[in-house]
């Protein structure tokens, strides 16, 4: 078993986390005992935290042998201990920086997967450009800046475009990084956003959602968009649309949510106003171009300011997320499909809302 972690004491602090997270993930409870995936290697590239470390259990009850990685901001050592002493392999370091988590998923690589799922498609893609892939069967990618990069790239591979399942976008983009960034921010922060004016520049499904929690809590949202149908939608949804260089100056807070790199330029944070804030939801490494001097303060160091800075999505949410990633598992070792990107088939995306609707004692109409 593969294992590089700290404080391997601190399990029974993880374990409990473990279990309490797992009494609100109802979907994934319920697709433990369907899965079938004895004796495939399967590695998770994934924030290490309870939620996640729910899914690599299951995997492994479902027969599979788990290996995690994570970079270190995004790692939670109790969690981490708590998955090796229940037979879950770990490479992850919260103490680690990005060369030591590079070759930290160099070692999970190197030990040989069926399976890979990933977070922002920064393993899938190290194993392309350095020819690591082994007798990798397909990877899973659940992000929307992971997939972009992936579109652009001869894959060698199938991938699971599961960001693209409705019971991924439709609530975890929108409803769970939107809700959780927000929180993340104010809570880093201290601010009050009553009365306050926040610039969001990028309308997709995540920028919808952090503009939509910011509005509901009082600010004055600003976006800005490149596309002209997602600035016309945020303008009938209600919010002022503007470039974002004309909107920093005015702004207490802006996030980034494109999921490109340096969507926030060095011109932008030199019209920041003194003490004003900058976060990104979701995101990229240097989405906000780095290196840049001002009175600004910068959350999170530039990282997605949920994951590194909190515990990511609600748990309700990332029950349906990481079902779908369950699922994509179990349809590549079951299937054999050609190298390239794949969308997960409507009726496993049905299956994770129908559990969902079960789960809440909603019923559908016939």
């Amino acid at each position: 078993m593969l294992t590089d972690i700290r404080h391997p004491d601190r399990w029974r602090e993880g374990l409990e986390k473990i279990a309490w997270a797992r009494r609100f993930m109802p979907v994934l409870g319920a697709l433990r005992s369907e899965l079938s995936l004895e004796g495939a290697r399967v590695g998770l590239v994934l924030v290490l935290e309870p939620k996640t470390a729910n899914l690599a259990l299951a995997l492994r009850d479902a027969g599979a042998e788990v290996t995690v990685t994570c970079p270190g901001r995004e790692t939670m050592d109790d969690v981490a201990a708590a998955l090796v002493h229940e037979g879950v392999g770990v490479l992850a370091r919260s103490d680690s920086g990005r060369d030591q988590d590079d070759e930290l998923a160099r070692r999970m690589l190197d030990a040989g997967l069926d399976v890979l799922v990933d977070d922002g498609s920064r393993v899938i893609r190290l194993a392309h450009a350095e020819d690591r892939l082994g007798g990798l069967r397909g990877a899973a990618e659940e992000t929307t800046s992971g997939l972009r990069p992936l579109r652009e790239m001869t894959l060698r591979v199938p991938v699971m475009a599961v960001n693209d399942a409705r019971s991924k976008y439709l609530f975890d983009n929108v409803h769970g990084t939107g809700q959780s960034c927000v929180m993340a921010a104010l809570d880093l922060s201290g601010l009050d956003l009553e009365g306050a004016t926040v610039a969001v520049a990028g309308y997709g499904h995540v920028g919808q959602g952090v503009s939509r929690y910011a509005a509901a809590l009082g600010a004055r949202v600003i976006v800005s968009e490149v596309d002209p149908l997602a600035a016309l939608r945020a303008h009938h949804d209600g919010h002022e649309v503007r470039r974002l260089a004309d909107a920093c100056p005015e702004a207490d807070l802006v996030f980034s949510a494109t999921g490109v790199r340096h969507t926030i330029t060095r011109e932008h944070l030199r019209a920041l106003r003194p003490g004003a804030f900058v976060a990104v939801a979701g995101g990229v490494l240097d989405e906000v171009e780095p290196g840049v001097e001002g009175a600004y303060r910068l959350l999170a160091d530039g990282e997605c300011v949920n994951c590194a800075a909190a515990e990511g999505n609600p748990i309700e949410i990332m029950d349906l997320s990481l079902s779908l990633q369950a699922l994509a598992v179990g349809h590549l070792l079951t299937h054999d499909l050609p190298p390239g990107l794949h969308l997960l088939p409507d009726h496993l995306d049905e299956r994770v809302a129908r559990l969902k609707l079960d789960a809440l004692g909603l019923e559908l109409d016939q």
